[in-house]
This record gives C-alpha cells, sequence and structure tokens, in this order.
C-alpha cells in the first residue's frame, strides 16, 4: 500500500469510476476499483488496509437497509465518502443513514474539493492507526513493566527476610537487664538497623544505625555493618581484640570500609557497651539524631553526642562518654525517621516535641512507642524507616 494513502473505489460502472481516478490523478494517493459491494468488515474494520473509502450511492442492486444493518455488527474504522452524480434528497438520506464522513455531488467536476476532503480522511485514518499503535506500545510497556515491578518486589520481600533474619531473633535478657528493638520501613527494606550482643562474662555490646537513602543500596550498607561487628567480636574471642568493647574504636571502623568500598552512602550511628558488673555505660554517637534519651530517677533527659556519621570524612573525630546508671533505668537510641512523624518541621523543636511526649517514668518499651504515637506505624505510610533501641534495667521488657 502507498505510504501516502490508499483509497478504494466502489463502483459499478468501471469507465465512470475511470474517470473519476483520472480527474483525481494529481494526488499522491493510490487508488484501487472494485465494482461491487465488498465484504464490509474487511474493507471498513480495523484491519482494513485502506485508508479511505469512495462509494456510489447509485449502485444497482444493493440493499442500503442491509447495508446499514451490517456496518452495526462491527467497529467501522476506515472513514467513507458517499459521491453521486445527481444532488438529490434520496441519496442524502442514505448517506446520512450509513453516518459517511462527506457527501459530495458531481465529484468529477469537483475534483479540487473531493481530494481535500480525501486528504483529511487519510490523515484522520494515519492517526487513527498511530494512536492504536502507541496504545499497543504502551500496553506491552506497561505488561513489562508490571512483570518488572512483581520480579522487583519479590526480591525485595526475599530481601527483606534476609535482613529480618540479621536482626536480633528475640531481646536479650541477662539478669534484670534487657536488651529489645522495633523496625518499622518504610520499604520493604529498610536502612535502619541494630543488633545487641553478650561479649564476655558481664558486658554487652549494642548499635544503631541509619544508613543514608533507602532500599537496596541502604539495606546492603546495614549488611556490611552486621558483618564488622560480628568480625570483632570473634576477634575478640580469638585474638583478644579488645575493639568491640570500645564505641569510638568501631567508629572509626566503620568509617574506613564505608570509604574504602566507596558504596557512596553513610549512616549515623549510636555505639554502646553496658556494663553488668558495676552498671555503667560508655557510649559514642555519629552524627546521630534525636540523641540517645535515658530515663531514670532523675527523669527523661537527652544524652550528650556528636561527631560526624561514618563513611563521611577520612579522619572523623568521635568521642566516648560514660555514665552510671540507676538501679532502675531505660536507654533509648531512635532514628530520625521519628521525627518526620511529628507536626513540627524544624529540628530543634522537632527534638524538644520528642522529649515533651516522651516525659514520664521509665517504662516498657511498647508504653514508649506508645507514647510518641506510633502503635500503629505498621500501618501507615511512613516518610523514613523508623527504629528504636531499648535497653532497661528493673522494667518488663
Amino acid at each position: 500500500m502507498s505510504d501516502k494513502g490508499s483509497v478504494l473505489i466502489v463502483d459499478d460502472q468501471p469507465d465512470r469510476a475511470v474517470a473519476l481516478v483520472t480527474a483525481l490523478e494529481r494526488t499522491p494517493f493510490r487508488f484501487e476499483i472494485t465494482p461491487g459491494a465488498p465484504d464490509l468488515e474487511a474493507v471498513l474494520g480495523p484491519e482494513s488496509p485502506w485508508d479511505c473509502v469512495l462509494f456510489r450511492v447509485d449502485l444497482i442492486d444493493v440493499s442500503w437497509p442491509s447495508v446499514r444493518r451490517a456496518l452495526r455488527g462491527f467497529d467501522v474504522q476506515v472513514p467513507v465518502i458517499a459521491i453521486t452524480d445527481d444532488r438529490d434528497l434520496e441519496s442524502m438520506s442514505i448517506a446520512l443513514a450509513l453516518g459517511v464522513t462527506d457527501f459530495l455531488a458531481q465529484p468529477v467536476e469537483r475534483a479540487g474539493l473531493l481530494m481535500r476532503s480525501i486528504e483529511r480522511a487519510v490523515h484522520h485514518r494515519h492517526l487513527q492507526r498511530d494512536l492504536i499503535a502507541t496504545k499497543e506500545r504502551l500496553e506491552e510497556a506497561n505488561a513489562e513493566l508490571s512483570h518488572s515491578l512483581a520480579v522487583l518486589e519479590q526480591d525485595q520481600q526475599s530481601g527483606r527476610q534476609v535482613q529480618r533474619a540479621m536482626l536480633p531473633a528475640q531481646p536479650l535478657r541477662i539478669n534484670d537487664y534487657c536488651f529489645s528493638y522495633r523496625i518499622i520501613p518504610s520499604l520493604y527494606l529498610s536502612g535502619d538497623f541494630t543488633d545487641f550482643f553478650q561479649v564476655g562474662e558481664d558486658r554487652v555490646v549494642f548499635f544503631l544505625a541509619d544508613v543514608s537513602g533507602h532500599g537496596s543500596s541502604s539495606a546492603f550498607t546495614t549488611v556490611l555493618l552486621k558483618n564488622l561487628f560480628a568480625r570483632k567480636r570473634s576477634d575478640y574471642f580469638r585474638r583478644a581484640d579488645q575493639s568491640i568493647t570500645d564505641p569510638v574504636a568501631m567508629l572509626n571502623l566503620a568509617n574506613s570500609e564505608l570509604l574504602e568500598l566507596a558504596v557512596k552512602k553513610y549512616a549515623t550511628m549510636v555505639v554502646g557497651v553496658l556494663n553488668m558488673t558495676d552498671n555503667t555505660l560508655s557510649y559514642s554517637v555519629a552524627g546521630h539524631l534525636p540523641l540517645p534519651i535515658l530515663f531514670d530517677d532523675s527523669g527523661c533527659r537527652y544524652l550528650e553526642g556528636g561527631g560526624s556519621p561514618v563513611g563521611l570524612l577520612p579522619k572523623p573525630q568521635y568521642q566516648k562518654h560514660e555514665l552510671s546508671l540507676s538501679d532502675q533505668f531505660m536507654f533509648l537510641a531512635m532514628s530520625d525517621g521519628v521525627l518526620e512523624t511529628l507536626q513540627t518541621t524544624d529540628l530543634i523543636e522537632q527534638e524538644a516535641e520528642l522529649l515533651s511526649l516522651l516525659q514520664g517514668p521509665a517504662a516498657k518499651p511498647g508504653e514508649l512507642v506508645d507514647r510518641v504515637g506510633l502503635a500503629d506505624a505498621d500501618r501507615r505510610e511512613l516518610v523514613d524507616d523508623i527504629a528504636g533501641l531499648f535497653v532497661s534495667r528493673g522494667l518488663v521488657g
């Protein structure tokens, strides 16, 4: 078929049809003549190769009511132009009843007008074809996208199971001390991570990390941090390496590994070591907000902390803080996702509001979660991951 357009002329008088083609010889279209009424659906339906159909209203032996009924049985896609040599009411009535695109009397004498009508019809048909092709491409692209999203979701769900398996399986209870956590991911995978484990007879090491970004890359970084702490714990037993019991040393190691791997990720962290023999806590903070919170006999307050996140600077400065703990206390570290759930937007105001919500005596982790309005957070759409690490003594976790 012609790239410019293909036109079918339905006329039972060959000489008359040839005369019409001759009158239109300067047009860029390809014409074909058929003497009788063709298969209507093949010519006018969606699969038709024609861009326009011209038909004579005065065709012999054609039942126009039958044609009209046949047209109702399928989707007419090809523009139809009715032509006649006589401008009479009957011809116009037939054309209108058939729902033609245009009607023209004396087409040979008015070849220029007919040519413009054909051009409009062919242009319409080309646009229609382009629209159908675009729709098919979009449907195919949507199908491929849906498949890719399904595969990605499956991978994310699998990754979430792996990440959950790396977290402590249950709270750690030693005498009247309890270590527990809660993580609420905004996506399948979380950039927030925590861990705690006993080292020797009297110490427990714990950390909370909030990796920049979301999704898989941030989750992979939590795997690196988990592996680092596991290795140094092993080194403590195998080689008497004391790094695992030094929060500053662990932050420096985490910083070095992230920089060496060039993963383009950084993490804020809180690392602590609880000595159960003398009930003391040593901890270090790497750019983490909000700062850790301590509940004890003196009330509820933020602890000191500073330093840059791990993975940003080649020579960061971290400080170790030490404090003696009460017989009953709750140490709480939370990721900054909790600040996004508050009413205020200014950081200083958010920190003040969070502390205000948490005010009160030391309480079970679940009660603290309720105080900040996160009881139903699992069912809400969150802007950021939320993680909480709870270290307590004298409370039921």
